[in-house]
């Protein structure tokens, strides 16, 4: 493999820190900028490295038109109800962003509701959020561009379209929500954020505010509604109960699943919204989660992991609001974790469980909590859910590894409901019957059972000479379930490839014991489960350390990260996207603070001692005898203002120079910087992002292209 020149020039000053009594360097804090001359030099200098090496490859064309060809197929949403229409998303496969459509009836022509690809010619304006007013006559929806989480909120009136001249800036992480006399909105701001708000900043965002906006009015006239001076990186939830009584105010501090849950009685503001509203604290610290489901009059069911680890449903009545009066309405499952909670036809309560990673539906009583029919499932995941209280029946997307997307509709009306094919997609030019998924569950270093799924071809040979790709995230509380991806499937069909996701601890597989079991001081324990799932398909010769890539985004970018330092002899390629590479000072840069409650802060010394050890940023070293390391891709984007860009600016620029300059190491190192997109890209760049993946795979381990 061709040697590259990694080594790049820094500048005449390294900084160092004093973190607790330690000297830490950080000779490439000069990245940090990102509209600096020297920062834009070395972002030009990556992309001539990677561009050529990508270019490079074979079959660069051939897979380009293949993922192309698998991505062509048509994507449907599941349909809601708002007033008397119904609404779902429709892409016919290319285009770059999928489209809102209306119907009168489930069986009536579809006409176009709001079409985001007419926003701009690259597709890279896109929808993140949206609300309908409680009667239907009103839209609300956030526009984000370049993937930031920056977003502009418009209105349109619906079911006709028609734009309202309404629009409100300075919007980032938000809730939208009606109040159910359909005459405006809360929503959140960031009024006091430093300098640029356009997705390429890296200033943190703090002092979020809850406003109400009325409709009609300019947003200088809209209404401070809460705000926390005293604590400025409290978030504030806001939604309106079933009944439209009670706005519920849900006070969290970062990623951790608790929140506080205060309200206020909209009924007793005769003189309406004009200023800070009063609230009721019910829950007054951050010791569990309280999510409202719905609400009879004054009695609150909330799914809580209250004492609770696999959460379970309570009911607090606000005329008695003291924690001794609460009950439980659905107890605790010993197997399963309850994901979510919804309710259709008034009283029927429909929850969703994970069961060793796999989704099971279930129908109670709102009453009583008692348990009175499933709806059954084959081995997948409830992607999308639709259904209200005042309606009577629900949809439902499933998925699978191997199944693209059925949507289910349901009527909730009968004693024994029976779950109907609404709408099934089928992909052309792909045989689904020659694969096959597979569970299995191996040893963790500490003896803990982690399970994986494994997809390949049938008949597949274990001989070791099969290319792989592992998968893995490991925190957030966030579960990694089975789920269609087609560029999967370019991997399985024409590479022989063997694809397996490992469900490590800091997710939510088991609940918040298993998500605990991965964070803070426990953070180890993640990267030893993907060791040892690398070791499992190594050992049952699914494949061979040169063979077998690791894949990981966000904190799983962390994760590959931290396993190619600690164990670069068990991986032949590493592509992390987007990863967070600096431990010691992520939570200095945009929303990375709420990641302290996974992490840990650097500020303390017992959890900075936790962080160097594993830091990806501060543990690249040279491997011993002729070991090198894995060939290494980073992705990142100029407007990916969650995880910044110069976390893998950073991490290359160390990697290149420790590693890159050793004569041991002929396999490549290098970061591709994508521009005007990172979250939500438009079709085009993901296809464009797939191909130069699997190029840099190609090239890096020696894939084979088989028709």
């Amino acid at each position: 493999m061709t040697k590259y020149c990694y080594f790049k020039a820094r500048k005449d000053e390294t900084v160092i820190d004093n973190y607790h009594g330690t000297q830490i360097a950080d000779p490439y804090r000069w990245l940090e900028d990102p509209d600096s001359d020297e920062t834009k030099a070395f972002v030009d200098a990556q992309n001539d490295i990677s561009k050529p090496f990508i270019d490079a490859c074979p079959v660069k064309e051939k897979l380009n038109q293949r993922i192309t060809e698998l991505w062509d197929y048509p994507k449907y949403s599941c349909p809601r109800r708002h007033g008397n229409h119904f609404y779902y998303y429709f892409n016919s496969g290319l285009q770059n962003q999928s489209v809102l459509y209306v119907q009168e009836s489930l069986t009536a022509k579809a006409s176009i509701f709001l079409d985001p690809n007419q926003l701009t010619d690259d597709g890279t304006i896109s929808l993140r959020s949206s609300a309908f007013s409680e009667n239907g006559e009103y839209f609300a929806y956030g526009l984000s561009e370049s993937g930031s989480d920056w977003i502009r909120i418009k209105f349109k009136r619906a079911p006709h379209g028609e734009d309202l001249k309404d629009i409100l800036e300075k919007v980032k992480f938000s809730s939208m929500a009606w109040t159910h006399d359909n005459k405006g909105i809360f929503y959140n701001r960031y009024l006091d954020q430093e300098g640029k708000s356009d997705g390429t900043e890296t200033t943190s965002n703090l002092n979020q505010k809850l406003y109400y906006h009325r409709l009609g009015t300019d947003q200088a006239e809209d209404v401070l509604i809460a705000e926390f001076p005293d604590n400025p990186k409290w978030m504030i939830g806001a939604e309106l109960s079933d009944c439209g009584r009670y706005l519920v105010l849900s006070i969290s501090e970062g990623c951790d699943p608790v929140n506080r849950f205060y309200y206020t009685d909209l009924e007793k503001i005769p003189e309406g919204i004009n200023g800070k509203l009063a609230y009721t604290k019910v829950v007054d610290n951050f010791d569990a989660e309280y999510e409202y489901i719905t609400n009879e009059g004054t009695v609150f069911t909330f799914k809580t992991n209250l004492n609770s680890p696999r959460y379970k449903l309570i009911n607090i009545d606000l005329s008695k609001p003291e924690m001794e009066n609460w009950t439980t309405l659905v107890t605790e499952d010993e197997k399963s974790v309850l994901e979510w909670a919804g309710v259709v036809n008034n009283n029927k309560l429909i929850l969703c469980y994970l069961e060793d990673v796999k989704n099971q539906m279930y129908v109670h009583n709102l009453e009583s909590g008692a348990r009175t029919g499933t709806l059954s499932l084959k081995v997948g995941t409830i992607g999308e859910f639709s259904g209200k209280k005042k309606y009577t029946e629900i949809f439902y997307k499933f998925l699978s590894f191997l199944t693209p997307g059925i949507i289910y509709r349901c009527d909730m009306t009968s004693v024994d409901p029976k779950p109907l094919v609404f709408r099934e997609v089928h992909l052309k030019g792909f045989d689904f019957s020659l694969f096959e998924t597979e569970q299995v569950f191996f040893p963790s270093k500490d003896g803990t059972k982690i399970p994986m799924f494994i997809l390949h071809r049938k008949g597949l040979k274990l001989d070791g000479s099969n290319p792989a790709i592992l998968y893995g995230y490991g925190g957030f509380n966030v579960s990694i379930t089975p789920s269609f991806s087609n560029s999967r499937l370019v991997f399985l069909q024409h590479f022989g490839g063997v694809y397996a996701i490992a469900n490590i601890r800091g997710g939510g597989e088991y609940g918040e014991t298993w998500h605990k079991g991965g964070m803070l001081g426990n953070k180890q324990n993640c990267f030893d489960d993907f060791h040892c799932a690398a070791e499992y398909l190594i050992e049952k010769k699914y494949t061979s350390p040169k063979l077998l890539t690791i894949n990981g985004g966000s904190n799983g970018g962390l994760l590959v990260g931290a396993c190619t330092n600690q164990r670069p002899d068990l991986f032949g390629c590493a592509i992390a996207q987007v990863g967070v590479m600096d431990m010691l000072r992520f939570h200095k840069f945009t929303i990375g603070h709420a990641w302290i409650t996974d992490y840990g802060c650097s500020d303390k010394e017992e959890e900075f001692g936790w962080q160097i050890k594993y830091s990806p940023l501060h543990n690249i070293e040279i491997p011993a005898s002729e070991m090198q390391y894995p060939a290494v891709l980073l992705l990142t984007g100029d407007h990916d203002d969650r995880v910044v860009p110069l976390h893998s600016l950073k991490y290359i620029a160390q990697l290149q120079e420790i590693v890159g300059k050793s004569s041991k190491q002929f396999r490549v190192l290098d970061n591709k910087y994508l521009t005007r997109s990172w979250c939500r890209k438009p079709t085009a760049k993901i296809i464009e992002e797939l191909t130069d993946v699997y190029c840099f795979m190609y090239q890096a381990v020696g894939l084979k292209w088989r028709d």
